[in-house]
Formats: C-alpha cells, sequence, structure tokens
C-alpha cells in the first residue's frame, strides 16, 4: 500500500479490491454491532478549500464509529498557500494529528501537501480527480451486480473530476466504461491516455461516444453528475445551453438494460442533468451510494494506518 491516497491509478487492482472488500466488512460490522475502535487516539484534519456535504460529514463520521476524531478546518482558518504555504500547513500538522484529508480547488495542492507531511494525505477531491467518490460508487456497483468485472459502466454528462475517477476504477476492476457529453467537454487527454494504458493490462474497454442513446445500449450502471462544477459558476450559461441533450430522464434509461442502475455523486440539480423520476426511481442507488461514502473512506483510512 502507498503511504498516501491521491489517485486510483496509483493502486494495483489487488489492492482496490482488498480495500473493497473491507468496506464491505466494516459495512456489515457496523449494521449489526458497530465497528470496534481500532483507530483510538488517532485524529485526522480536514481541510476544506470547497464547501460540502457528503465529505465532511461521511470522513467525520467515519472517524468516530473506528474509535478516532476529526478536526474540520475551513478554508478562512488556514487560507492553504495564501495565508501561509501549503509545505508549512502540512509540517505543522503532521505534528498534530495522525491523518490529512483535503478537499481542494488545485491539484498540485494535494500532491504539495503529501510531498512535505510525514503522515498519510487523501484526496477528498481535487479538479482533476475524486479517488474517494469512486471507491463509493465501486461498492455501491459491487453490493448491486456481486462485482465489476464485465459491466458496461456509462457515464453521460461532463468529464470531471468525477469522471476521471470512476473510468480509473472501472479500468482497474473490469468494467467497460463509456463517456457520453459535448465533444468539447470530454475527459482531459492526460487522465484519457491513463485510463486506456490500464485497460490494456485489465482486458477492459473505454470509448466515447457523443450520442447518449447510443452510449446507454446495453449499460448496466448510468452515471451523471452536475453539468457546472464549483468553481466553473461562470460557464453555467454556456453549460446550460449544450448539456440538455445528455440529461438522465426515463426515456434515456429505458434504453439500457432493464435492471440498470443510475448513479449520481449528488449534489443533484435536478431537472437538469437528471429528473425526479430517475433520481427517486425504481434503478435509482443514489442514496445508497452516498451512504457508502462512510464505509468506502473508512476502508481507506485503515489501510493508510497499516503502514
Amino acid at each position: 500500500m502507498k503511504k498516501d491516497f491521491i489517485a486510483l491509478a496509483d493502486y494495483s487492482s489487488e489492492e482496490l479490491q482488498d480495500m473493497l472488500s473491507l468496506a464491505i466488512h466494516l459495512k456489515k460490522e457496523w449494521k449489526s454491532s458497530g465497528n470496534a475502535p481500532i483507530l483510538k487516539n488517532k485524529a485526522m484534519a480536514m481541510i476544506f478549500q470547497k464547501p460540502s456535504l457528503r465529505t465532511r460529514v461521511s470522513f467525520d463520521m467515519a472517524m468516530r464509529h473506528l474509535g478516532g476524531d476529526a478536526l474540520y478546518l475551513s478554508p478562512a482558518e488556514i487560507g492553504l498557500g495564501k495565508r501561509e504555504s501549503i509545505a508549512d500547513v502540512s509540517r505543522v500538522l503532521s505534528g498534530f494529528v495522525d491523518i490529512i484529508m483535503a478537499r481542494v480547488f488545485e491539484h498540485d495542492h494535494i500532491l504539495q501537501l503529501a510531498q512535505w507531511a510525514d503522515i498519510p494525505v487523501i484526496n477528498g477531491l481535487s479538479d482533476y480527480n475524486h479517488p474517494c467518490q469512486a471507491m463509493a460508487d465501486a461498492l455501491t456497483i459491487i453490493e448491486e451486480f456481486g462485482s465489476m468485472r464485465a459491466l458496461k459502466v456509462v457515464y453521460i454528462g461532463d468529464g470531471n473530476n468525477v469522471a476521471v475517477s470512476l473510468m480509473h476504477i472501472c479500468a482497474k476492476l473490469g468494467a467497460d466504461f463509456i463517456h457520453s457529453g459535448p465533444q468539447d467537454y470530454q475527459i482531459s487527454p492526460i487522465a484519457m491516455k491513463i485510463g486506456k494504458q490500464i485497460a490494456e493490462k485489465t482486458g477492459t474497454k473505454i470509448a466515447y461516444f457523443p450520442d447518449p442513446q447510443q452510449a446507454v445500449e446495453n449499460a448496466d450502471v448510468i452515471y451523471t453528475d452536475t453539468w457546472t462544477s464549483m468553481g466553473q459558476e461562470e460557464e453555467a450559461k454556456k453549460r446550460e445551453a449544450v448539456f440538455p441533450p445528455y440529461q438522465v430522464n426515463e426515456k434515456l434509461v429505458e434504453r439500457a438494460k432493464s435492471e440498470v442502475i443510475v448513479l449520481h455523486c449528488l449534489p443533484a440539480h435536478r431537472g437538469q442533468e437528471i429528473t425526479d423520476e430517475v433520481a427517486d426511481g425504481k434503478h435509482s442507488r443514489l442514496f445508497p451510494q452516498a451512504h457508502n461514502r462512510l464505509h468506502a473512506q473508512k476502508a481507506i483510512i485503515v489501510k493508510l494506518f497499516e503502514e
């Protein structure tokens, strides 16, 4: 295992599967009798440049369930890279806590935190990727289908940080990954290159289809996300003009397999990228998926402390 949890591409397929198996175990344990306090006297610093519901609560509760503690650090309290250098923040926190989780705008900030820290650093989200979300996604898919192997996962919408990590975990764990979105909003070439390198080793497929109707044919999983992410607000009007054909609605879902599940990392802009009928319908797994953030992140934390 690596010291930090920065990107899924850093881990082998076996390491990721081992982490997910632990997540399943910890979830069952929590539901039956509660988790053992295996992180007693351990503390996590949670650095937030972006606000969050799921990331903050799930990491905080993960530490509590395992007997540890979590400290929330707001943008105003740190001013990462502005009030104080990232290197100094990282080295100071290394003497106060046992692990750092950071939710940032720039991916380079995560890399710098990890470079200077003497303790594990978890990427809670960056503009490049969102590996913790993808672990919860994979956990949700595995609970539904038993495995990700040979499944067809279709991501509809902006080729953003969520799409990057979803693509990489699909390739690592044996699922084919299809992206469908506007031509100008495809997944970055760097992330795509890494994904295809992984796919070559695992025998999976990665593809882009501009037509969402074609993309979802025989899909096992349909995934979508907001058209405009935090930090892109000035692009909202432009994006709202080109993304409507990529709405996940009942008509689109009907073109997939009858047992297809629909995922969304949330928050959802209902009536834009997804309709109420789908978000609240029989194919939706949006809320089990959100709850799985808690258990997937427990496994990540525990594995990092095993080092």
